[in-house]
């Protein structure tokens, strides 16, 4: 694996990779962090890759200036809370209080973001129990364990011994998608699959799931862009 560096303003670096599984040649630009990555199968020369960078750098310089940029959190920004922005300001005392859309956040300056981070886990961690406890009851098959975490690839899991991990990240996301994801994985404890027989039992327990699906799809990774 190497890099490239596309000259220009900006400059933009490329890492590269060759994949024995990549059957053709293929430019990617992360949502979550911007990384670009130019992927090369087995047995084609480095040139070739370049060629090919060079041919789609219009197309990359496009998705480059779309990107949006990341966001600081901290006193004075702003950031999602159960589908609204609010804008974080200095409150009083050392704990955090939420008025209208606004986020008062006590203490020192310099620990705001570390404190707004653990609130915003236990505000989804209570969030996340009350709605998989809700349909964990309703399909008739308890849950063994509720963990959370930091994830990119995914907004939750169910495991084998029916261990049900999220995304703290849903606290951010509008009250009928936090719900959706739990229903989805309180799904897998009758159906550990993704035939129709589980979007079945997805929609017995939430109603019409496609629009959730389809709002994740368009904005779950710009809520990666909030760095704590």
């Amino acid at each position: 694996m190497g890099q490239i560096e596309l000259a220009g303003n900006p400059s933009i670096t490329v890492t590269v990779r060759r994949s024995a599984r990549a059957r053709r040649l293929s430019l990617r630009m992360s949502q979550l962090d911007g990384r670009v990555t130019l992927t090369l199968p087995r047995g084609v020369p480095e040139d070739e890759g370049l060629a090919f960078l060079q041919s789609k750098e219009d197309w990359l310089r496009k998705h480059v200036a779309a990107r949006v940029d990341d966001v600081i959190v901290g006193i004075g920004a702003s950031l999602p809370f159960r589908g609204a922005l609010h804008t974080i300001q200095k409150g009083t005392g050392r704990g955090i209080a939420r008025s209208d859309e606004t986020l008062h956040v006590g203490g020192g300056e310099d620990t705001a973001s570390r404190r707004l981070q653990a609130w915003l886990k236990a505000q989804a961690r209570d969030r996340l129990a009350v709605a998989s406890d809700r349909y964990a009851q309703a399909l008739g098959k308890p849950y063994a364990r509720l963990t959370l975490r930091d994830t990119r690839s995914r907004w939750g899991s169910c495991t084998s011994d029916g261990g049900l991990m999220y995304s703290w990240r849903l606290i951010m996301t509008p009250p009928e998608i936090l719900d959706y994801v739990a229903a989805h994985e309180v799904a897998h404890l009758e159906q550990m699959n993704h035939s129709d027989a589980f979007w079945a039992v997805v929609e017995r327990l939430y109603g019409d799931w496609r629009p959730a699906r389809n709002w994740l799809r368009t904005n779950g990774a710009g809520l990666h862009r909030y760095k704590f």
